[in-house]
């Protein structure tokens, strides 16, 4: 576009050209720390241990290039708990020396979108310019003016945070006439010469996990592995049972894998049955070198009810289950499931291991776990709570005295299975279906069983069995007791209940009423136990709602206790029952 002297020294306008390529040469930005974002790589995930409560224990493993400072770099950082991160080598002889976390800046090539973007690709492209005004004029992209990195942090205040390149929204554009500074936001469009490159290169802040190690050399590869704890992969366990009305009940279990982590392809994973205790969970590790943190779904979240409702570590649940008896049948085996490679008993833990599971992050996944049979045995219970004393009467109000109506008025027979778990797994809380002769027939909750114990699944309203109840007072004795220098009045009283059966076969019921007071005699075989109100727990039962907030006079506790009384009868078609007890209550 110009010419030399005919003496050999450059123009004027070669001078300017010269001066105007050194500035833009000298405005970009040029980090020795930069790492091109190729250049770094992932370590693939080899195995995960799934925790029914979202956490989860992850292991990468790979070989990984080693750069000339003798380091291996990966562009992914987990967000551990805190005290379960770790590195290592896997070759004995060349250990991690250090693992360092930090935020550098990478370049990141990606397609260009816009004029801007187009242009910053194509420096030194010659293109015939349109403005928004004027005529289009033909000349070459000399830059974009630009503020290094190292020029931002040598004019910024001490300690000042690393910043990225600053670009101008001005393009420097040679012509016959000079070279232009043309706003960005004028061009309405470009036309290039030859075709354009249509990658841009730009640069971002990465966080980077770099790995130094003894012996290693540039070229060569690296066998590291990454092992850390961290919420955001869990299953949900769900059951299918087919009872054949026979006392044999085909168990199926699946498996619903959650991922909101981590890619996992090929990868083993161990779905365990049991919650271990992480100190920290709720303590992030440093290493994590997160400002901020993925939100996970509702599945992961503690204040959730279906984030609580199937872990293990309930202990309401260890009551519900019943031994096995010593003369027991032996366990049977499982058909084999491809899915499943194998299982183990780690401590209190119990492991299903599933082979080769591909899962993107944000996907989720069903899988087959396990197949076996069981027996079981059809169960009715009926259970009356406690009724209130008189003492807390005038504490109750309107909906509380309803309720109690309700539960006292007309209890009902519940038809459960009890399941023996015979099999050589423990059964985990879960979901069940339960189907008889492929009909639906109820979902309930199955709780935690171990193997050589009993559960029993609710199933439905035995709506052929009524019931009915009565309390008499018997007997009222004014000052039948002191207790330092109290007197105490006392009533006796006598309960009755009445079962009859409209069903077509006989039914065994298993009846549980549980008292204020103390408790006497019990009829029919029955029989009684007496506990303290701080030693609920032995009779297994807890306090009814209309217990909550009501201030107990501390006399109460001396004089009274609760009690229960059990029975179990076998009602033929079309008989009754009378099932009696007797019980006392102290009262000032």
């Amino acid at each position: 576009m110009d010419n030399a002297s005919d003496h050999g020294v450059p123009t004027m306008n070669t001078v300017y050209r010269i001066l105007v390529a050194a500035f833009v040469l000298a405005s970009q930005p040029v980090c020795a720390e930069e790492v091109a974002a190729g250049a770094l790589e992932r370590l693939p995930v080899r195995e995960v241990t799934v925790f029914k409560d979202g956490h989860a224990y992850v292991i990468h493993e790979g070989n990984l290039s080693v750069h000339a400072d003798g380091a291996v770099r990966m562009d992914y950082l987990p967000n551990p708990i805190l005290g379960a991160f770790w590195v290592y080598s896997t070759e004995a002889r060349k250990p991690v020396r250090q693992v360092t976390a930090s935020v550098q800046r990478v370049k990141i090539e990606r397609t260009a979108l816009t004029i801007p973007e187009l242009i910053s690709a194509n420096v030194g492209a010659d293109v015939t310019v349109q403005e928004i005004t004027g005529k289009p004029y033909i000349g070459r992209i000399i830059g974009i003016p630009t503020r290094s990195s190292e020029e931002l942090d040598r004019t910024s205040p001490p300690w000042s945070d690393p910043r990225l390149p600053e670009r101008s929204s001005l393009v420097l554009i040679e012509t016959r006439a000079g070279v232009l500074t043309v706003p960005m936001d004028r061009i309405q469009t470009v036309s290039f010469r030859n075709p354009p490159r249509s990658k841009a290169v730009q640069e971002e802040f990465r966080s980077q996990l770099t790995v130094s190690a003894d012996g290693r050399k540039q070229g060569e590869k690296a066998s590291i592995g990454l092992m850390y704890v961290q919420r955001g992969i869990r299953w949900i366990p769900s059951y299918r049972m087919d009872i054949d009305g026979n006392g044999t009940a085909r168990v199926q279990l699946q498996a619903t894998l959650i991922n909101e982590m981590v890619d996992l392809k090929d990868a083993t994973v161990h779905l365990v049955v049991g919650v271990p205790t992480f100190a920290f969970k709720d303590t992030i590790d440093p290493m994590a070198l997160q400002r901020t943190f993925a939100q996970l779904s509702q599945y992961f979240r503690q204040d959730d009810r279906s984030g609580q409702i199937l872990s293990n570590a309930v202990m309401t649940q260890t009551a519900r289950m019943r031994e096995l008896p010593s003369d027991a049948d032996g366990r049977p085996g499982m058909p084999d499931v491809p899915e499943i490679a194998g299982d183990e008993k780690s401590e209190d833990l119990f492991v299903y291991r599933v082979a080769n599971v591909t899962l993107k992050r944000g996907a989720r996944m069903v899988v087959p776990v396990a197949e076996f049979t069981l027996p079981y045995e059809d169960i009715y219970t009926l259970t009356i709570g406690y009724g209130p004393p008189p003492e807390i009467h005038a504490s109750l109000n309107t909906s509380q005295m309803a309720e109690i109506s309700r539960m006292l008025a007309a209890p009902t027979v519940e038809h459960k299975l009890r399941l023996t778990n015979t099999s050589r797994f423990p059964l985990t809380t879960a979901p069940a279906l339960v189907f008889i002769n492929g009909k639906i027939q109820a979902q309930a909750m199955l709780t935690y069983t171990a193997v050589k114990a009993r559960t029993d699944l609710p199933m439905t309203t035995a709506v052929d069995i009524r019931t009915s109840r009565s309390d008499t007072e018997t007997a009222r004795t004014p000052a039948a007791l002191t207790v330092n220098d109290q007197k105490y009045g006392r009533t006796d009283i006598l309960g009755k209940l009445t079962l009859t059966s409209y069903a077509t076969k006989p039914v065994k019921i298993e009846v549980t009423r549980y008292v204020a007071g103390v408790v006497d005699t019990v009829g029919e075989e029955g029989k009684s136990v007496n506990v303290d109100i701080g030693d609920i727990d032995r009779i297994g039962a807890a306090l009814p709602d209309w217990t909550r907030g009501f201030p107990w006079p501390w006399w109460w506790y001396r004089v009274n206790g609760l009690g229960r009384f059990t029975w179990t009868v076998t009602l033929e078609p079309g008989t009754s029952v009378d099932l009696t007890c007797r019980w006392r209550y102290f009262w000032q």
